[in-house]
């Protein structure tokens, strides 16, 4: 497929697959269980369960501190600078990077202070930094998972520069100089046993979510031949018939004995990798990608396939930094071959993003696209088992360069999004909403915790309207506000966007620390002084609907809505006919679409929405699900008469496409 066909599709046929299904029945208030969700047509523009992240680097301070010397004031502040950046991002994670080079950003007995806090290895920062991202994170309901490098001791390699306390001092002989750095030898059993021990003490002293490694186990291959650790495979490697093979054993023994550390001590802490992005080439071995790029199963001997077929990891992010398209490593082969690897396990699929790619100076000229980014979360949407994305690093999503981040955040993350569920733990009861009163800054919801479970975190939903409210309502996240921490029996949440007109019902959900989700609540119903803003435009609406000649007429489905509704033959013509509407006021409505189904219709028609930031285009497959309003997504729309859904005839696949009905309603 060429890449200016990839450019349409991406946004039109790869999303059909995810529309599929239909909705669940309308349950009372009191009882809207969670479950029943699975059966509900969802905007897949707007998914409920997505990981959303940003690495935040330490090592030479490629993020935070900035630079060393910072007071600890200066540094808190940086550092909740950043979180700041990730909630405004609709992010809901992010990845610190705490032991960069055998060092910690906590007091550990094991290793010393890092240097890139105060510019001297060893030097006490004068707090814990540790205790303090985690409590910082936290209460802003954002996953904290701590990042550590295992093996990298130093980006030099004199022993001398080390701090006097430090491990590598101490056992010289567990240190390796390659390529102008120094490592822990990894086929040493002493070493791995002291790095886990190492690790393990965060794990065990800190609230974290997530172990993360990156991709650094054995080096790179340097300029200067191999990795020099022939003799510790003459005393160890008995039993292996080739050096490869015993460091690869080397690396799974560290993944696997880590992984039933982790569990046994706090079993609802991850074990995440983000490895280099390439496993290995079709062309070396028929189980590998379509790719011809540097294998890290051979390179740097990490069988990351293995290691997710063994499921000895919870999630896996493979760093997939080049471009759709690129001739050797085409990010389009990758998220395939990646979502086929980790079908049939537990193991979640995030991918690493090079958002420091874009715009950036240097880069090939497809990253000085600013769709490129965008489009690699759209295709990821073709493949259901991709459950999200972290970008790297934090300065990159802040730079935001030619506009590529906004672009992401427009497109993909419109609403907050919970944390895909992890296995095992189970969801806690459902909360009591004991209140819910509009005030001078929104509209204040109060709740009780729920009488079992262990509940770690709310979500806060809002409807428009008052009635009884469809479990299909809470599918997406379409309804959702936001989430909060748990702390204490009780828990409270403004909705500071409630418009003073509008009638809503709030619900609020638990969720223990796997991200398991309760049954709802009870709802309560806050009224507004106008009353609710929804208006339906038929086909037939006098000024309401347009459309050319081509578009036929048609009463002979009686799932239509009105009288009749019209229809066109697919071409590759900008034909759309439209739906017109007067909005009142500026700000978030939900855009619905109505349409009589039948197999013989487009399994990918193109519903473009005219938002207040450009415009969104949804593909509907029209085969099935019609004769009731389906959600396309929540919109910012400006104030005012205008075209604001159009109907496409620009697609590739067969079968009419078809306008009926909208509906638009201000939330």
């Amino acid at each position: 497929m060429s890449r200016d066909c990839y450019r349409y599709f991406s946004g039109l046929a790869l999303v059909a697959a995810l529309m599929l299904g239909a909705a669940a029945p309308a349950s009372p208030p009191d009882t809207v269980p969670v479950a029943a969700q699975a059966a509900c047509v969802t905007d897949p523009a707007t998914p409920k369960r997505q990981f959303r992240g940003m690495w935040i680097a330490s090592v030479a301070n490629i993020d935070w501190p900035s630079r060393t010397g910072l007071t600890a004031a200066a540094q808190q502040a940086e550092y909740r600078g950043w979180l700041d950046l990730a909630k405004q991002r609709r992010m809901n994670g992010v990845v610190v990077q705490i032991r960069p080079a055998a060092d910690a950003f906590w007091p550990s007995t094991y290793e010393p202070w890092s240097q890139w806090l105060t510019g001297t290895q060893g030097g006490n920062p004068g707090y814990d930094p540790m205790a303090f991202m985690v409590a910082e994170a936290h209460a802003r309901n954002l996953e904290f998972h701590a990042w550590f490098n295992p093996y990298r001791v130093a980006t030099h390699t004199d022993l001398t520069k080390l701090a006097a306390s430090h491990p590598a001092r101490k056992n010289p002989g567990w240190a390796v100089a390659y390529n102008g750095q120094l490592y822990y030898n990894p086929g040493i059993p002493a070493v791995r046993a002291f790095v886990q021990t190492a690790m393990m003490d965060a794990v065990n002293r800190y609230d974290i979510d997530a172990v993360h490694w990156d991709d650094y186990f054995y080096p790179y291959p340097g300029s200067g031949g191999g990795f020099p650790d022939q003799t510790t495979y003459a005393q160890y490697g008995a039993g292996f018939s080739t050096i490869t093979d015993w460091r690869r054993n080397n690396v799974n023994l560290l993944v696997q004995e880590m992984s039933a550390k982790i569990r046994a001590a706090k079993p609802w802490v991850k074990l995440g990798v983000s490895p280099f992005g390439i496993w290995r080439n079709a062309g070396t071995d028929p189980l590998g990608s379509r790719t011809t790029g540097l294998q890290s199963y051979d390179a740097i001997y990490a069988d990351t396939r293995r290691w997710v077929k063994q499921g000895w990891i919870d999630y896996i992010a493979p760093q997939i930094y080049w471009q759709i398209g690129h001739p050797a490593a085409d990010y389009a082969e990758l998220v395939r071959w990646w979502s086929e690897t980790v079908t049939g396990t537990t193991v979640q699929l995030l991918v690493g993003q090079a958002t420091y790619r874009a715009g950036a100076s240097g880069q090939d000229a497809a990253w000085q696209d600013p769709a490129e980014l965008t489009d690699h979360l759209t295709l990821n949407r073709a493949y259901p088992r991709i459950l999200g994305d972290i970008h790297f690093s934090a300065k990159d999503v802040r730079a935001d360069r030619i506009g590529a981040v906004s672009r992401v955040t427009t497109d993909h993350y419109r609403r907050p999004a919970l944390a895909p569920a992890g296995v095992g733990g189970a969801a806690p009861a459902a909360p009591n909403l004991t209140s819910a009163v509009r005030g001078s800054g929104g509209v204040t919801v109060n709740w009780q915790r729920g009488a079992a479970g262990s509940t770690a975190s709310y979500a806060v939903y809002r409807l428009p309207g008052d009635g009884s409210v469809d479990p299909c309502d809470l599918a997406d996240a379409s309804n959702l506000l936001g989430t909060v921490r748990a702390s204490g029996s009780t828990g409270t949440f403004t909705d500071a966007t409630a418009a003073a007109g509008s009638t809503y019902r709030y619900l609020v959900t638990a969720l223990d620390r796997l991200h398991h989700e309760s049954p709802a609540s009870n709802a309560r119903v806050v009224t507004g002084t106008g009353g609710t803003f929804s208006v339906i435009v038929d086909n037939t609406t006098t000024g309401g609907f347009t459309a050319a000649a081509t578009w036929g007429t048609s009463s002979y489905l009686t799932a239509r809505y009105g009288t009749n509704y019209r229809f066109a033959e697919p071409q590759a013509v900008s034909d759309p006919a439209w739906f017109s509407a007067t909005l009142p006021a500026a700000g978030s409505y939900r855009v619905e679409v109505w349409y009589p189904a039948d197999p013989g219709y487009n399994s990918a028609t193109p519903h473009l929405v005219a938002t207040a930031n450009g415009t969104v285009t949804v593909s509907v497959d029209q085969r099935s699900g019609g004769g009731q309003w389906r959600v396309l997504g929540t919109y910012d729309f400006a104030a005012g008469t205008r075209q604001v859904v159009g109907v496409s005839r620009w697609t590739s696949t067969q079968g009419y496409v078809v306008a009926d009905a909208v509906r638009i309603t201000r939330l």
